[in-house]
């Protein structure tokens, strides 16, 4: 947008023309065309200098580095030759080897030290905001973990000059709806939004592969019990993500500048109900469950329950929501993903046997020493 001045000038030198003062009129064009470049070409030109080279090796930061997302992305952005600088509080063990990835760099800190982030972050092009609970053992940890978090953050990456900033969040977060997990996680969205930095907020539905919680925990259920519960006496659909599909749409905004200052959704190819996933699940490890189905109010109070006994509960009262809801539409509405980006990856029963954890039951060491 030209400033007042320029399109003061600009005008003059029409309105000489149309006067036949072409002696003035050359200089006074010659004026408004150098004012014009300073408006719209500097800025541009400075913007393409401070943005990283697309193209080259990036170094990375990943909040939530060893969690299931932070780590299929950092082993995907070392593969293609960029560095990685893993962000956890070194709690989550679960895969002990990504803390020794060729190309990454472990640095156990917390979302509430902004010094120390700031420091890590220090060098990097861009930070992926991957941290986050669905849970809390006390109240307050939603805006604890989520919002002030991400205020950390995005300060610390500010601070230290990063370029870009990603984050994940759920599809159907959104303010006032009586959620904590859904609030704090749109106050997250919204502080991105608000950034300096060049972002993009990522809404995903349902993420699956080896090391989540869908599989593992749907397996592991299957393997102890012979029945299965499925949230709602009605049940609503879900839209499963591969996790490559999810890793090669955050690459392309954090490596080939991608989604630039947008927020996207992200869901899978294929609708289908919770019951449907079951049974392909229980079909690859060749179990026949009963599937029952059962009123939300009694998910609410097994997750309840399940929070405060198991290290990682079978089912959340977060996730009780977000099932009876169904996963297949966000709220509120955002862009979708351009089509060459859009998950294609059906969640097949070939998928679905590649993400699976090692067969077995829940055992003690699921549980939390009361």
């Amino acid at each position: 947008m030209l400033s007042q001045r320029r399109q003061q000038a600009i005008v003059r030198s029409i309105t000489l023309l149309l006067h036949d003062r072409t002696e003035d009129f050359v200089p006074g064009l010659l004026r408004a065309f150098i004012y014009a470049a300073e408006d719209l070409v500097l800025p541009t030109l400075l913007y393409w200098r401070a943005a990283p080279a697309w193209g080259r090796r990036l170094k990375i930061a990943i909040t939530g580095g060893t969690g299931f997302i932070g780590r299929h992305l950092a082993r995907a952005l070392v593969a293609n030759g960029h560095q990685v600088v893993l962000i956890a509080r070194g709690v989550d063990d679960r895969d002990r080897e990504i803390r020794q990835l060729a190309g990454a760099t472990f640095a156990p800190v917390a979302l509430d030290n902004e010094d120390k982030l700031a420091e890590r972050f220090a060098g990097c092009d861009a930070v992926a905001h991957c941290a986050g609970i669905n849970r809390e053992m006390k109240s307050g940890d939603f805006e604890h973990v989520h919002v002030e978090g991400t205020r950390h953050v995005e300060r610390a990456a500010s601070k230290a000059g990063v370029h870009k900033i990603v984050i994940t969040s759920f599809l159907r977060a959104r303010p006032n709806c009586g959620s904590p997990y859904h609030e704090s996680k749109w106050a997250s969205e919204e502080i991105i939004r608000g950034s300096e930095m060049d972002y993009t907020v990522f809404k995903s539905g349902m993420v699956y592969g080896r090391g989540d919680h869908m599989l593992d925990h749907l397996s592991h259920t299957l393997f102890t019990v012979p029945v299965f519960a499925c949230v709602g006496l009605r049940e609503k659909p879900i839209r499963p993500i591969a996790i490559a599909d999810m890793v090669k749409i955050m690459v392309a905004s954090l490596v080939e500048g991608n989604l630039s200052r947008q927020t996207v959704f992200v869901v899978g190819p294929e609708e289908l109900r919770l019951s449907e996933a079951v049974s392909r699940v229980a079909s690859v490890i060749g179990k026949h469950p009963l599937i029952i189905r059962l009123p939300v109010a009694f998910h609410q109070g097994l997750a309840l329950f399940l929070e405060h006994v198991m290290k990682i509960p079978l089912i959340s009262q977060a996730q009780v929501r977000m099932l009876a809801e169904g996963i297949v539409e966000p709220a509120p509405p955002c862009d979708a993903l351009p089509n060459e980006l859009a998950p294609s990856t059906p969640f097949t029963l070939s998928q679905i046997k590649e993400g699976l954890p090692p067969p077995g039951p829940f055992t003690r060491s699921d549980l939390m020493r009361l």
